[in-house]
């Protein structure tokens, strides 16, 4: 796939924002700036994934640079569930800014394939890659940046940051200090559409590591995902082992996917994803279950 890009008219001026988060936004502005190299006039692309950190780093450069300035690159894989990739249009839409699409190509690596703890390093590697080969020169910018927040910075599993590192991506937030909450304050604040949107982490963190990331395994748990939302379930997961759909929910949603006449639809809609069996994991949304476990095994 080659970049397209599509442009959007401007929203009216952001509002005014209250003294503590100003203080806040500034201090990501100042990062993002910052990490531009000295004296170069261009764009500064954003690696964006529809998702409240990458969206409020594209409103905060958008208001800090001008929209002009600043282009969304959004990576395409069959890893990207369609109802997102639709999502990060709207958001950009609203905010104000191009969109430039890139096709990634993750799946033809066997170490992605694996699917070890690494894999979202293979991800984001590919990611940054494709961004320097195909949009920087083309889109003329001078930096590109990712929505690492402060509290991702902490976390063992997200060895895609290693990836940012190598490519000299810049992370505004996570150098602001900005948590997973201030992120959605600010984001609330500048009147963002997804400011309270659950976290929606790529479709190939719902295969367990070492069973292979394949187009039909990422197929059934979209089509699962997609019927449990349009179910009303927005927070949800559906971790796929082999015949097994295993749901993961808020826990307040637990009941009512068991009630009568819903459970019978939950089970034939996953079903008819391509699973044969339907599980509901009682502990609830659990970020990083399948990351979390070996890597904390590794430091120990």
């Amino acid at each position: 796939m080659t970049p397209t890009s599509v442009a959007h008219t401007d929203e009216a001026d952001p509002p005014r924002l209250p003294d503590h988060l100003d203080l806040l936004a500034g201090r990501v502005t100042d990062a993002l700036r910052g990490g531009m190299p000295s004296g170069r006039v261009g764009r500064v692309g954003v690696a964006f994934s529809g998702g409240v950190d990458s969206s409020l780093l594209l409103a905060l450069a958008a208001r800090s640079l001008g929209v002009e300035q600043v282009v969304a690159v959004l990576g395409v894989s069959p890893s990207l569930a369609a109802d997102e990739r639709r999502g990060a249009h709207d958001v950009a839409a609203h905010i104000g800014v191009a969109v430039v699409e890139v096709g990634t190509h993750e799946g033809d690596n066997p170490a992605y394939r694996r699917n070890g703890p690494d894999r979202c390093f293979h991800c984001k590697d590919e990611l940054f890659t494709r961004i320097s080969d195909e949009v920087v020169a083309a889109h003329r910018l001078v930096a590109v940046a990712y929505g690492e927040n402060a509290d991702d910075a902490r976390r063992p599993d997200r060895p895609g940051a290693r990836a940012a590192t190598n490519h000299r991506v810049l992370r505004p937030l996570a150098e602001a200090g900005l948590t997973k909450a201030d992120v959605r304050a600010l984001a609330r604040a500048l009147g963002l559409p997804n400011a309270d949107k659950p976290a929606a982490p790529c479709l190939a963190s719902r295969i367990p590591h070492f069973t292979e990331v394949d187009p039909t395994r990422l197929a059934q748990v979209e089509a699962a995902e997609h019927a449990l939302r349009a179910m009303g379930f927005a927070d949800s997961r559906v971790r796929h082992h082999g015949e097994v759909a295993r749901i993961e929910l808020a826990p307040d949603d637990l009941a009512r996917a068991v009630s009568p006449g819903v459970r019978d639809q939950l089970v034939a809609d996953v079903t008819a994803a391509g699973f044969r069996f339907v599980a509901l994991d009682l502990v609830g949304i659990q970020s990083g279950a399948f990351t979390l476990p070996l890597v904390e095994v590794t430091r120990g």
